[in-house]
């Protein structure tokens, strides 16, 4: 299986690995649904085929693995009822899951700049490879949106509360803070990739991994969780955000701040989700609740209005509706839990009960639009 240097994803066989690479460096490596099917499609013949012993993913550039889905499609279907965001989630979070039970070793270089759909095709890998430049990230409370990916999944395992910290701000890590949230397993110097990379195609993965890896430069999170834990256990987020904003440590002050910045609406959702998320069990389960809340939010204002502040017109200055937490309604929150009938993912459905993932082991009120509105 081989690719043009020019395809958006480069595919490759090396002695006993597969590589597949994410070739959209001018857009950060963005996935496209193209690109998801290209991986898909590449995981189905490399597990049948007993020369492939690792499959290995990396990002082409020097900025990093991939920044996520592409927030431009995003914002159109948001803007004129499009449903292209649709067929991509579907499609994103059946490979999620399918990255996430791959039976044989799936090694992931998350080097740089992985955040949203590159945690995605990254985190529920088997084997998670960072690096000192390694920013990590769901980022979706900034732009009105949720995570997703199994995103909520990870973050609901975190140690603590670390993951709902993270899933809140929508802060990037470093990577021993993405080993002790459990979003990575191993540190590799980037300037040991080159020799990593070769030695996955002559020796099994573990030991070419252990080869190389070694001990994280210091982290910033394990400093931080005690006000971490104890602020983001509150029962709400106006609650979580009273504790920080009454908090001694400024650090956790300056979070309340960041706090406010973001969509109120995905505030309270993603609060929602990640607790959900821990009760679900499965990862299947959990990409079928997101995939309900995806279609949600695709329908919400938040989601089109913080696209356009971040990414279209890059003024920052979202202008969020509901404006404040105390306007978002538990029915508003409901709405995104809503089920689909005949549009549901279905995931959980066609899952093994009780098999282990490979990796581990309604119309808004007031005066807001509506996406016919915007149209």
């Amino acid at each position: 299986m081989t690719a043009s240097g020019d395809d958006p994803v480069l595919l490759r066989t090396e002695g006993r690995a597969a590589y597949a690479t994410l070739n959209r460096p001018k857009a950060l490596n963005a996935l496209t649904l193209g690109m998801v099917r290209t991986l898909a499609d590449a995981l189905d013949t490399w597990e049948k085929d007993p020369s492939v012993g690792t499959v290995v993913l990396t990002g082409a550039g020097e900025r990093g693995l991939c920044a996520g889905g592409d927030l431009r499609v995003f914002h159109h279907d948001a803007m004129t009822g499009g449903t292209a965001s649709l067929d991509f989630w579907r499609e994103e979070y059946r490979l999620n899951a399918r990255i996430a039970r791959f039976p044989k070793p799936y090694v992931a270089v998350m080097d740089g700049i992985v955040m949203g759909g590159g945690v995605g095709v990254s985190a529920h890998g088997g084997i998670r490879v960072v690096t000192e430049r390694s920013q990590v990230a769901m980022p979706e409370t900034g732009i009105g949106f949720v995570p997703d990916v199994g995103g909520t999944y990870l973050l609901g395992r975190a140690p603590g509360e670390l993951g709902t910290h993270l899933a809140l701000t929508g802060r990037a890590i470093g990577a021993a803070d993405a080993l002790l949230c459990g979003l990575a397993d191993h540190f590799v110097p980037a300037g040991a990739l080159p020799a990593l990379l070769a030695d996955l195609a002559v020796a099994p993965a573990h030991q070419a991994v252990a080869r190389h890896a070694r001990e994280a430069p210091p982290g910033e999170l394990a400093a931080h969780r005690p006000w971490i834990d104890s602020c983001c256990t509150a029962e709400t987020v106006e609650e979580i955000v009273e504790r920080l904003a009454g908090h001694g440590d400024p650090v956790a002050r300056k979070t309340a701040e960041t706090l406010l910045t973001r969509s109120p609406t995905a505030l309270k959702v993603t609060l929602a989700a990640l607790r959900k998320a821990r009760e679900a069990g499965s990862l299947e389960r959990v990409l079928d609740q997101e995939y309900r809340v995806s279609r949600a939010a695709l329908t919400h204002h938040d989601l089109a209005e913080g696209i356009r502040a971040q990414v279209i017109d890059k003024d920052r200055r979202p202008r969020w509706c509901p404006p404040t937490l105390a306007e978002v309604g538990e029915d508003e929150v409901n709405r995104f839990f809503a089920p689909l009938g005949e549009h549901e993912l279905g995931l959980a459905a066609g899952a093994a009960e009780g098999a282990a993932p490979s990796a581990r082991r309604a119309r808004h009120a007031g005066n807001c639009l509506d996406v016919g509105d915007r149209a």
